[in-house]
């Protein structure tokens, strides 16, 4: 049998991990023959491949990025998407497709399989940990180490000032890497999508944390709104998937925070910076098993189903489940957090 491996939109620690697990082990426990799809979707849309075999995958393991390149490419709003990925997987000989990815990847896979007849296989990828079907995706805990070693670089010369920083972490939809590297940064504030904020209520913390002589880090997710506004847009431009960029709440804070309380107040915007990099160990734990469960998913024939974590456990989960919803921060959770706050 011969698969096809791709990984699709953002890049993100663990993707070789993964691309090395699923080559190992189908070369030498079940003979397959791999191809790689360059730069996501693009690849089957295209025919664009890279020969995938056990000295291509070498030494892989610590790297970030992906060796395959990424996009975000959605083949579903390209003209006769559908036929020139079935032609293409015709054309090479592949007869098994594992999609590696977040909810947009992912979601173009459950419907090539439940509609379409594409045999695929799900990993889930995202440092943002917002799909539903998984305790967690690799890649998240190498973005909250990033962000909580930030913060604590932050704090010394936040104090070394006596100012306000605000630090403007990833998170569209989901405010995960906010609140774990928040609390495990010592933050004052921290400001999710899920829970519109109330500036007066976040210059009352900062001002109340001055008071204690000591000065206020607050950490933003990038998709955090206030209760009288929107999200902050980089620009109006949308990617294929339909997204907006966003980036700026940071800023928009610091300058409102500095406004109204009259202390200086400056932003540091991570950005990039946390999926970019060798990946943690526990993302190279986790996403070698994901690719050892995913090529074991092909071997069944089980396609339509997407590896995820349950606990210890490796079990599989309709790709349709996975990316029907998102996971969120839930209330109870940030609530107990809030202790800290001020």
């Amino acid at each position: 049998m011969r698969v096809g491996v791709l990984t699709g939109g953002g890049d993100c620690p663990g993707l070789n991990a993964v691309i090395r697990a699923i080559v190992r082990k189908g070369v030498q426990e079940y003979g397959y023959d791999f191809v790689g799809f360059r730069d996501g979707w693009r690849g089957p849309l295209e025919g664009d491949t890279v020969r995938l075999g056990i000295p291509a995958v070498r030494g892989i393991l610590p790297r970030g990025g992906t060796i395959l390149g990424s996009s975000r490419t959605n083949p579903l709003k390209a003209e006769n998407g559908i036929r020139r990925i079935k032609d293409n997987l015709a054309k090479l000989d592949v007869q098994a497709l594992v999609a590696i990815g977040g909810e947009d990847t992912l979601g173009v896979a459950a419907r090539l399989s439940d509609e379409y007849g594409v045999p695929c296989v799900g990993v889930p990828k995202t440092i943002d940990n917002d799909l539903s079907a998984t305790d967690y995706t690799f890649g998240f805990d190498t973005a909250v180490n990033i962000a909580t070693e930030a913060i604590d670089r932050l704090h010394t010369t936040a104090e070394s000032h006596m100012r306000v920083l605000v630090v403007e972490v990833m998170g569209r939809h989901a405010g995960w890497i906010a609140i774990h590297s928040g609390l495990a940064g010592g933050a004052n504030v921290i400001l999710i999508p899920e829970q519109r904020f109330d500036v007066e209520q976040v210059c009352a913390w900062v001002t109340s944390r001055f008071r204690a002589s000591y000065a206020p880090i607050v950490v933003v997710a990038e998709g955090a709104m206030p209760k009288d506004g929107d999200v902050v847009l980089k620009d109006g431009s949308l990617d294929s998937f339909g997204h907006v960029r966003l980036s700026g709440v940071g800023e928009w804070l610091a300058k409102e925070i500095e406004r109204r309380t009259g202390k200086e107040a400056r932003t540091t915007v991570l950005g990039h910076v946390q999926r970019g990099g060798t990946p943690s160990a526990f993302d190279r734990w986790l996403a070698t098993r994901f690719g050892l469960h995913a090529i074991d998913c092909v071997h069944d024939r089980d396609f339509g189903a997407m590896v995820a974590l349950r606990g210890t456990d490796i079990v599989r989960v309709p790709l349709a489940e996975a990316t029907a919803k998102l996971k969120t921060v839930d209330p109870k959770l940030y609530e107990e957090v809030g202790v800290f706050f001020g």
